[in-house]
């Protein structure tokens, strides 16, 4: 289904057709719930996220206007609700620090590729929600900074600056955890 296809489903939706937002639901639940999972890293809970999220657009349909795509629209309103949710439900997020007792590279046996992944999973985990947001949508779901920027609902210049920062604080931590000076940087 394509944009226009989106644009097709809103209509009759909001026209009275309640059974064409299942075509939505179908193409959108896959992306929509790994989305949820990049922000709870729980796939139970990822999906409950993602059935409130289609809750949420589902009733903010008829304000839809079309200013940007229906993807970006609803993956604002998707990124909104999981933000409210981890906010109320799950305990405060220990910081940085917390990391702490996680054995640098040089003290593993042989550390595994895994190993270093799930690392840095956690190190993005922890950081300050502005910031993890902003990384888990550029990053992990692969959005550019306009359309992240639009689904975090800043200005692109807001998103760049707290890419920038995020990226900076998980490479000092990251470099201490792997006891190191070199991180693995993007090509």
């Amino acid at each position: 289904m394509a944009d226009d296809d989106d644009l097709d489903a809103v209509r009759a939706v909001v026209a009275g057709d309640l059974s064409a937002f299942h075509r939505i639901v179908e193409r959108w639940q896959g992306p929509l719930v790994n989305l949820a999972y990049r922000f709870c890293r729980d796939r139970g809970l990822a999906a409950d996220m993602a059935q409130d999220a289609f809750l949420r657009i589902f009733r903010a349909l008829p304000t839809f206007r079309a200013k940007s795509s229906f993807s970006t629209w609803m993956l604002s309103v998707a990124t909104n609700v999981y933000r409210s949710q981890l906010r109320r439900n799950l305990p405060e997020l220990a910081g940085l620090e917390a990391l702490a007792d996680i054995p640098t590279l040089s003290e593993a046996p042989v550390p595994t590729s895994g190993s270093q992944e799930e690392l840095v999973r956690r190190a993005v985990h922890a950081l300050p929600s502005k910031y993890r947001d902003a990384i888990v949508l550029f990053y992990f779901h692969e959005m550019n900074v306009n359309r992240a920027s639009e689904s975090l609902g800043v200005p692109p210049g807001t998103l760049k600056a707290r890419l920038h920062r995020a990226r900076g604080l998980l490479e000092r931590r990251l470099r201490h955890l792997f006891n190191s000076d070199t991180v693995p940087t993007e090509a």
